[in-house]
């Protein structure tokens, strides 16, 4: 299976009927769950019949690199729950994302900039809310361009459809430059576009904690659901559809970290909403550890390699709050939009019988901030038992500058210093034994030597005895 189909979700946000309408379907056509993509839709994980599509004149299933259809990405999730700029409100978004009646080809992002949820420059048309009401920055990344470029003027409301639709329409005369976007949007359409006065401020947050059940105001909540494998259960979306159209809950939004959020829950019916978690035995309180990732869908090794990261985070008593992760591989067209970047190089040709072992590279978005757009490369082809340390490292780095600006702009200049340790490793879950920094889950103090564990010592993760660990050289890049 090459690619999976996906839903079109208008900026990410449906109605408990239209999200209980693709559960149904969803069933007929043989799956037991869906899933959720980076860019807010839907997406049907394994392989289904395609002469039963037409049973479901509602849907359209669209495979993006097949079909050219791309969904509009909104950060109308983060409405009412985070910072956000005061005229965008909720009932805005809705009416901002009515105008795109098209299925566009390009990828379109409507983004408040105070919130942190939902990244701002991943489309290729990226529409930024500005202070002047109903007036909004564009930043536009077209295909085959490197960098990202601000148009140069405001753009309205209601102007957004139709000039998007414009440059999907001039994309064939290959423009070059945005100056040379502006006067062709300008020679085909009319607007109403405000002066630029002052640039776009991006001021850096924290990475918000977007799970379980938190209060807004005196009566109401709202409700982030993740589960760590991205397959939600229909049965249990089909019950929460129910529950929302009871308490007469309108939208339910998705997240760009495959996860979704319900707004508006009553007080009084918080005990309903509880139960329901139970019922089907939800957990609502994931380590942030593991929540703040991005891995490329239905990617079994991205998976592995994550959860082997974040049980070496969690081993060390490792704090990520605040940082983003994503894992790429070396050809996706993916832009990253994560503070640190994992990624996987391609493999070279085999060499006879030898085995090669994978390789991978780590970058950091400058200040660790992705809205600047801007990465550095900290390592590159290290073996995947060198990652944990680098990562810890790199955490650590992160709090260090917390709050400063990097005086020296040319921050990939920066000479590193290659230190060696030496690290045991359990050859049947490959979890590492650090002396520097001992295991906290068995009482085990720092700078305690492997030789010095007693024989019963066992893994922390998968229980192998002592014997199963063997000798590592691990590479630190300073």
């Amino acid at each position: 299976m090459t690619e999976p189909y996906r839903l079109m979700i208008n900026g990410g946000v449906l109605s408990p009927g239209e999200l209980k309408y693709i559960c149904e379907a969803a069933e007929y056509l043989g799956l037991d769950a869906i899933s959720f993509g980076s860019r807010q839709d839907i997406i049907f994980p394994e392989e289904i019949d395609e002469t039963k599509f037409s049973q479901f004149d509602k849907i359209q299933f669209v495979r993006p690199k097949q079909d050219g259809v791309e969904n509009i990405a909104s950060s109308y999730v983060s409405a009412e729950i985070l910072p956000s700029t005061s005229w965008l409100t909720s009932d805005r978004y809705l009416y901002v994302l009515e105008q795109f009646k098209h299925n566009p080809k390009l990828r379109i992002n409507v983004i408040d900039p105070k919130q942190r949820l939902v990244p701002l420059f991943t489309g290729n048309v990226n529409f930024i809310a500005s202070e002047h009401e109903d007036y909004w920055y564009l930043y536009l990344r077209l295909p085959g361009w490197k960098k990202t470029k601000m148009y140069p003027a405001l753009i309205y409301s209601w102007d957004m459809g139709k000039i998007e639709l414009a440059i999907e329409n001039i994309l064939i005369e290959e423009p070059e430059t945005i100056e040379m976007i502006f006067d062709l949007v300008s020679d085909a359409i009319d607007t109403n576009n405000r002066t630029v006065d002052k640039p776009l401020q991006v001021t850096f947050y924290p990475f918000p904690y977007y799970e379980g059940m938190n209060r807004i105001g005196p009566d109401r909540y709202w409700l982030g659901l993740y589960w760590r494998n991205n397959r939600y259960d229909i049965p249990f979306l089909k019950a929460m559809c129910d529950l929302c159209s009871e308490n007469k809950i309108g939208k339910i939004s998705i997240t760009p970290w495959k996860s979704f959020i319900v707004k508006g829950i009553p007080l009084h019916s918080k005990l309903k909403w509880e139960k329901l978690l139970g019922k089907f035995g939800i957990n609502v309180r994931h380590s942030m550890l593991e929540m703040n990732w991005h891995l490329p869908v239905n990617d079994k090794d991205a998976l592995n390699l994550k959860k082997y990261l974040v049980t070496n985070f969690d081993q060390n008593d490792i704090s990520t709050y605040g940082l983003t992760f994503g894992i790429t591989n070396h050809n996706s067209d993916t832009y990253n939009f994560t503070s640190i970047v994992i990624e996987k190089n391609k493999m070279p040709e085999a060499l006879g019988h030898f085995k090669i072992r994978d390789t991978y590279n780590l970058l950091y978005a400058k200040n660790f901030d992705p809205n600047t757009r801007q990465y550095i490369m900290h390592v590159q082809d290290v073996d995947m038992v060198e990652l944990p340390g680098l990562l810890m490292e790199l955490s650590q780095l992160y709090f260090e500058e917390l709050g400063t600006e990097r005086e020296d702009e040319n921050v990939e200049a920066i000479t590193k210093l290659v230190v060696e340790e030496d690290v045991y490793q359990c050859s049947d879950c490959l979890t590492i034994y650090n002396e520097v920094y001992g295991d906290n889950t068995q009482n085990i103090a720092p700078n305690t030597t492997f030789e010095s564990l007693l024989d019963t010592y066992e893994c922390s993760i998968c229980e192998a005895p002592k014997s199963s660990f063997t000798k590592k050289v691990l590479v630190k890049h300073n």
